[in-house]
């Protein structure tokens, strides 16, 4: 596993009285302020975003000509078929067009292919098969904007189409009639990074002249697909997953009605976490598994019988769909035994699942912190499924390597290729070449260290306030802290030896917290370990009692190196995070007999400090220590210092240092 840089901001954190007299909690107050909001006013714009943040559809390139078109469609009752895409995206997008033009009295064809037999995008086959069907107008949502091809055989078939997607542009748009993309080159549409749901909800805007009464009725599901297509919560998307969310608690179809109570989320507050970690895996599972129709169906009955029915399924094809992933999983870490991967991980192998490969990426990337490529190989072809981790854009990286490859698409983030296998290792090199020359760290932020003075800050009460900040989500993320210099009071191996739960303990506050998918032998720590805990907090209820519980994001050793770094270089932002580790007289004489141990050698880096501090003093101490001392005059030099003498006793307690410390 590659080792994580950490981003611990030593600074008082800013916490604006404006927010404070607003009636925010401290805690969320410095947290608003880490995202540049300082008054009342932009707190109120970002938490509570309403229906003035939504955008005019009519803004997007091409939609005045879909919209015209699809009215048309309406005025003559044509035939229409809705093209979408197997994920919880596409879904959700192929439900609210479909909805929404048999309530006009259309006859509507919704048409997902087959992950396996068909694979992602528009083809021929399914436009000479709705061809056949009578169908005159074709909307693709969430895929088609690299159809150039496929739209010029509908177009000769004398089907019009209209493309909605939200996927990056190649270098020539289809052919379409109209083509509804905010990522397109010369798009001016404010907010470029909608969902496929969230495109045809526009188009749907559009075409009935109001967006109150579209999102009255689908804006449930165009909050499921945004979530579980990781967009940016921020803006419109923010308004629109709040709506959603609104509309999933007070009045859910049965279809999500009857996935809650399955997933046993039936009645509990529903977040974004609810939409990611419970509705979407079960609406993923089918199309993952080649039956997106199924998913499909559960979204558009208004029987509540069949929904429970068809959920019942979802859930069966999810718990498949996890054991598929765990044996490939297994086979993943086989090819990888015995050698720690340094570039991007790309494994290939017969047999494999073309639905669930995406799963165990996802999985490969988050283990050893890189970039991963799951490949499925048949005979002399393969198709695979791509995961970023650090931010590495995984588009650009596959348009460089665009001459290995037959065929690619897909985000930044995620994506999907297709390749010959014998240019598998061409691929292999050509990728790992441009990752080396455009790799990023892996890295953990921490938005906002109050917790370094103030872990009392840890109450119930700040932390449910920072529900305010709810949903999250890309752009959006719950705000992680720190606790630095923390003591590990025990660690134990729970939910069958897969996760961890761990008691901390941080100037005399007790915390309690927990580690998915990791061991106390995989990070190497053990009990009595001093640690910084990275997370995000939570309220836990558990027979009546509440607590405040740890989300642990990353552990690791503490060393202060960073911290004490910055006191040995005398940097005043410092001070604020030091002061908790002031020395006292006791300590000063330690370290002064510690210089003037034979041997002893600071040396000129901080790791070398920090060798020769004395067994069971904070790093952070030492170096104040040292940094008073030689403010004092009786050391030659912070680092490979020498003692000095003085004609006089020193007054270690009136140096400038000790006294902003006080």
């Amino acid at each position: 596993m590659r080792e994580m840089l950490w981003n611990i901001p030593y600074r008082r954190p800013e916490v604006p009285s404006a927010l404070i007299e607003a009636g925010y909690s401290p805690l969320l107050a410095a947290v608003l302020a880490t995202r540049g909001i300082r008054t009342a006013a932009e707190a109120d714009e970002l938490l509570n975003p309403g229906a003035e943040r939504l955008i005019d559809p009519l803004r997007m390139k091409d939609m005045n000509r879909a919209a015209a078109r699809l009215q048309r469609a309406i005025r003559d009752r044509e035939t229409v078929a809705i093209y979408g895409d197997y994920d919880v995206d596409g879904v959700t997008a192929t439900t609210l067009l479909t909805d929404y033009l048999r309530g006009k009295g259309l006859t509507v064809v919704p048409y997902i292919p087959d992950r396996g037999s068909e694979g992602y995008g528009v083809n021929d086959g399914a436009i000479d098969t709705l061809y056949e069907k009578g169908v005159q107008l074709l909307i693709t949502v969430d895929c088609g904007i690299t159809a150039v091809a496929e739209c010029a055989h509908a177009r000769e078939l004398g089907i019009d189409v209209i493309i909605t997607d939200h996927h990056e542009c190649g270098d020539e748009l289809p052919p379409a009639l109209a083509v509804v993309d905010p990522k397109q080159p010369d798009e001016r549409y404010p907010n470029q990074v909608l969902a496929g749901v969230g495109v045809a909800m526009k188009l749907a805007c559009a075409c009935e002249g109001s967006a109150e009464t579209i999102l009255e009725q689908y804006a449930d599901l165009v909050a499921v697909g945004t979530v579980a297509d990781v967009m940016p919560l921020i803006g419109e998307n923010r308004a629109l997953v709040r709506m959603g969310i609104a509309a999933l608690e007070d009045r859910p179809r049965p279809g999500f009605a009857a996935i809650l109570r399955e997933a046993g989320l039936g009645g509990a507050p529903i977040t974004a976490a609810s939409i990611g970690f419970g509705l979407a895996p079960r609406l993923n599972a089918a199309g993952r598994l080649g039956q997106a129709q199924i998913a499909l169906e559960l979204l558009l009955t208004d029987s509540s019988d069949k929904a429970t029915r068809l959920a019942r399924q979802l859930c069966e094809l999810n718990r498949r769909r996890q054991e598929i992933e765990t044996e490939i999983w297994n086979d993943a870490n086989r090819l990888l035994e015995g050698r720690t991967p340094t570039g991007p991980i790309v494994l290939a192998k017969e047999g494999w699942h073309q639905g669930v490969i995406g799963i165990a990426a996802s999985r490969l990337a988050e283990q050893y912190r890189l970039p991963a490529i799951m490949i499925c190989l048949t005979g002399e072809n393969g198709k695979g499924s791509c995961r970023s981790y650090g931010g590495f854009n995984l588009f650009e990286a596959l348009s460089a390597c665009a001459d290995t490859l037959t065929g690619f698409g897909g985000h930044a983030l995620a994506a999907g290729l297709t390749l010959r296998s014998e240019k598998l290792p061409a691929f292999r090199a050509a990728l790992d070449e441009y990752y080396q020359q455009h790799r990023g760290e892996p890295t953990c932020d921490i938005q906002c260290d109050l917790l370094i003075r103030d872990p009392e800050l840890l109450s119930e009460e700040n932390v449910l306030s920072l529900d305010l900040l709810e949903p999250y989500g890309s752009e959006n993320p719950k705000p992680t802290f720190c606790l630095s210099g923390a003591t590990l009071l025990s660690c134990r191996a729970v939910g069958g030896g897969r996760h961890l739960r761990v008691i901390v303990q941080l100037r005399g506050q007790v915390f309690e917290g927990i580690f998915f998918s990791h061991t106390a032998e995989e990070l190497g720590i053990t009990d009595g370990d001093t640690l910084d805990v990275a997370f995000s907090p939570q309220i836990n209820e558990f027979r009546g009692r509440r607590t405040v519980q740890l989300m642990i994001s990353a552990i690791r050793r503490h060393t202060g190196e960073t911290l004490c770094a910055d006191i040995l270089s005398g940097q005043p932002e410092y001070l604020w995070a030091a002061a908790p580790y002031r020395p006292e007289r006791a300590d000063f004489i330690r370290v002064w007999r510690q210089i003037d141990t034979p041997g002893f050698r600071s040396g000129g880096d901080i790791k070398s400090v920090l060798a020769q501090k004395p067994r069971q003093m904070e790093p952070e101490c030492y170096c104040l220590c040292l940094a008073v001392l030689h403010e004092a005059g009786l050391l030659s030099a912070v680092y490979g210092g020498q003692r000095q003498q003085l004609d006089q006793k020193a007054d270690l307690a009136a140096t400038p240092l000790m006294q902003k410390l006080s």
